[in-house]
């Protein structure tokens, strides 16, 4: 009966996947941000000057365009971004040192950066629950290529 009982293992990966399924090891991923960050920095400068958008941010929005389109596989790149991830706390602290050296500034004007914060927020909101209720309408209607004879023939 000890055959009947598998245990648990951290690989994900079944004797019939290939080397080329296996995950990226963690040099390689560090090299794919990179990548990805030099791209990044390239495309910056492009932004008018009224529109500055960070290379970071940059970055990030082409790694989703790379894992959303399959392009990039999450094996490739999700050991080094968790490790990213759990860096965030502490790449926050300076910034947080900051905010208490302003503490003067946070007593005169906290009422203001509050409801400014509040208001930000609701209109972030918004603003992104309208643009998801728009994706959709154009993904049902405009992505939707169906003729009048495949309608008819569904009735």
């Amino acid at each position: 009966m000890k055959g009947d009982f598998i245990l648990a293992s951290t690989n994900h990966t079944t004797p019939s996947e290939t080397v080329a399924e296996q995950p990226t090891p963690i040099l390689g991923q560090m090299s794919i941000f990179a990548a990805i960050l030099f791209v990044a920095s390239l495309i910056s400068p492009l932004f008018p000057a009224s529109l500055p958008v960070p290379t970071p941010v940059i970055g990030i929005v082409i790694l989703y365009i790379l894992l959303a389109t399959h392009i990039l596989k999450l094996r490739n790149v999700e050991k080094f971004a968790d490790f990213m991830i759990s860096l965030i706390a502490f790449l926050f602290v300076p910034a947080g040192v900051q905010l208490a050296a302003s503490l003067d500034i946070l007593k005169a004007q906290g009422l203001q950066i509050t409801a400014v914060v509040l208001i930000a927020t609701i209109v972030m909101l918004v603003l992104v629950s309208y643009t998801a209720v728009g994706l959709i309408w154009l993904r049902q209607h405009l992505f939707r290529r169906t003729t009048a004879a495949e309608q008819e023939s569904t009735l």
